[in-house]
Parts: C-alpha cells; sequence; structure tokens
C-alpha cells in the first residue's frame, strides 16, 4: 500500500539528485580524464557505484512510500552508473595489470 508522504517525497528527491549529480560528475571525468590525474579509474568507479547505489534508493522509496512516484529522473541516473561502472572499471583492470609488470 503505497502512502503519500512528505518525508518520502524529500528522501526520494535528495536520492534522485544526488544521483543525478555523482552521474554527471562520473559522466564527465570519463570524457575528460585528464582533469584527475591522480586516481582517476578509481574514483570514476566510486562515483558509478554511488550512482547506481542512490538511484536504486531513489526508486525503492518511490516505489514503495510515494503515491504517484515517476522515476525518470532517477531511472535516467541509473542508466549513466552502469556505463560509468563498466568503463571505470576497464580503466581500473588496466591499472591494475600494468602493476604486475
Amino acid at each position: 500500500m503505497a502512502r503519500d508522504d512528505s518525508d518520502a517525497r524529500r528522501r526520494v528527491r535528495l536520492c534522485t539528485w544526488i544521483a543525478l549529480g555523482t552521474a554527471v560528475l562520473g559522466v564527465v571525468l570519463l570524457i575528460w580524464p585528464r582533469l584527475l590525474p591522480w586516481g582517476g579509474p578509481w574514483v570514476q568507479l566510486a562515483l558509478g557505484v554511488l550512482t547506481l547505489v542512490f538511484a536504486f534508493r531513489a526508486r525503492a522509496i518511490g516505489t514503495r512510500e510515494v503515491e504517484d512516484y515517476d522515476g525518470r529522473l532517477s531511472l535516467l541516473a541509473a542508466l549513466a552508473g552502469f556505463p560509468i561502472c563498466f568503463f571505470a572499471g576497464q580503466g581500473a583492470f588496466i591499472v591494475l595489470t600494468t602493476l604486475g609488470r
């Protein structure tokens, strides 16, 4: 049963905007990796994971506790989080394999 709760709406909004912010930062660092020369892939990977966590947290709260929930923004953030994790993970893997040489 869905409740119309202003506190739940506030939590959904906060999680969604945090997810979108981390997604934008992650995409910017994927496009221009020279902005963060030290620790780049690891920061990108952390941003991708945070994006996914906050996006799916917003979707979980919204579907459970908010009536008339429209989760398009959190879905957009989640869809941005997957490529961020993929490409940052690829970069982190390359860094790890070059350390063993």
